[in-house]
């Protein structure tokens, strides 16, 4: 009896290690939109052989001397059009405002080699961006995983950048996984936002996706620029769920994911250079955002005020992650209020 019900457990598993395989090699692009260019979309060929998608808001009146750069969080996410119509009003107050989709991603052209996307080559990106505009200095907003890239790119260009705005900025890279443990002092009312792990992983374990992943983590692209794409925006449906406070708040996606970007870029971070060191006694004024609902852990959010001595911090009620959702004209009064 033994004997029979090994038997049939073996031949079980190999089933369903076959039906597994058969479905990981089954290409399927999932039903997501595929974001399309806007009216106001340029394009810069930067020297680092990039193709980057942007949008450029001049400033009206009186111009300010140095010109807004926003930079969007991921790996592998995009500037939404709220971004566009919340950020773009700072061009009212004379600020010359860009916001890109890193390459990769959103409307910016997709990488032939995927093990091209590292956190160093969006800095080379951004550093190229910026000589292109002949810009004496930059101000910086950075969103998630965008604030990590303006931290490594402010480590290596510390007289290039006025001012910085780190909006729910995620863990300075290459992370120390201890920091994230620092305890929230309550005086913050810091609050745990919507828990959507079980519904991101479990699409996150489909065979196609995990093979796909796999593969790229080998260097090679299983599947093509748009089914690993529609993937990421797929799941972005239900991660975005949880960067909100309401989540009848989430905004529609507009299917600007990049997936290799944000499979590949994640892999870089262990051999970067520690930017800490090259920020000691850094004197830069600093607003950091944070949602009282965002999913960030306090410790990384906490780094940042011990990297940039000269900073502030400004809790924003009832908003999570992504603040500009929920909370766009706080948002906004709190970054004109810093910027003058």
């Amino acid at each position: 009896m033994k004997q029979k019900i090994k038997k049939i457990l073996k031949w079980t598993f190999l089933l369903l290690l076959t039906l597994f395989f058969f479905k990981a090699c089954l290409p399927s692009k999932q039903d997501t939109p595929t974001i399309k260019p806007r009216q106001s979309t340029k394009y810069w060929n930067l020297n680092t052989g990039s193709k980057i998608a942007y949008t450029f808001i001049e400033g009206k009146g009186i111009k300010k001397p140095y010109p807004v750069i926003y930079l969007h969080g991921g790996p592998g996410g995009y500037v939404h059009s709220k971004v566009i119509e919340v950020l773009g009003q700072l061009s009212e107050n004379g600020f010359d405002v860009y916001l890109y989709d890193q390459i990769g991603s959103g409307l910016s052209a997709r990488l032939e080699n995927v093990n091209e996307y590292t956190a160093t080559r969006h800095q080379k990106d951004l550093e190229s961006i910026v000589e292109a505009l002949k810009a004496e200095k930059i101000i910086l907003i950075g969103q998630s995983w965008g604030g990590a890239l303006a931290t490594l790119y402010v480590a290596d260009n510390l007289t290039k950048v006025d001012k910085i705005i780190f909006t729910c900025p995620g863990a300075v890279k290459p992370v120390i996984d201890s920091i994230e443990k620092l305890k929230v002092p309550d005086s913050l009312h810091l609050k745990e936002p919507l828990d959507v792990n079980r519904e991101t992983i479990k699409f996150a374990l489909k065979p196609r996706y995990i093979a796909i992943r796999l593969w790229a983590f080998a260097g090679k692209k299983i599947a093509s620029d748009e089914e690993a794409d529609s993937y990421l925006n797929k799941m972005a449906e239900k991660f975005t769920k949880g960067l909100v406070y309401a989540p009848t708040k989430v905004l529609t996606e507009e299917g600007g994911g990049g997936g290799y970007c944000n499979i590949k870029v994640p892999t870089s971070y262990k051999k970067l250079s520690d930017p800490r060191p090259k920020l000691k006694n850094n004197n830069i004024p600093v607003l950091i955002i944070k949602g009282q609902y965002d999913n960030i852990p306090w410790g990384n959010t906490n780094e940042y005020l011990d990297i940039f001595k000269n900073s502030q911090l400004k809790i924003i009620e009832k908003a999570g992650h992504d603040v500009y959702i929920e909370k766009p004209n706080e948002y906004l009064e709190a970054i004109k209020l810093f910027l003058k």
